[in-house]
């Protein structure tokens, strides 16, 4: 198997990054925070962010219009 590697200081492969995008993660900080890739040394961003691209995501649609992507993290704090 080809393993294209993203992010040398974790070892987080394009694989792996599609992969969290498929689950959600629109933007670099979102995959930082799934998989840390980006939070070392940071040379890999941009290669995430190219990664990521325009691409569908409807947290990121979202926040194009304006309206906030963070009401249910919100929310579950406040119950907490």
């Amino acid at each position: 198997m080809n393993r294209v590697y993203v992010c040398n200081c974790f070892g987080v492969t394009e694989a792996q990054v599609k992969k969290h995008a498929e689950g959600g993660a629109c933007t670099p900080r979102q995959i930082a925070s799934a998989c840390k890739a980006g939070t070392d040394c940071g040379s890999c961003v941009r290669r995430i962010q190219a990664l990521l691209g325009r691409g569908d995501c409807s947290r990121r649609e979202s926040a194009d219009q304006g309206m906030p992507v963070l009401s249910e993290v919100e929310a579950l704090e406040e119950a907490a």
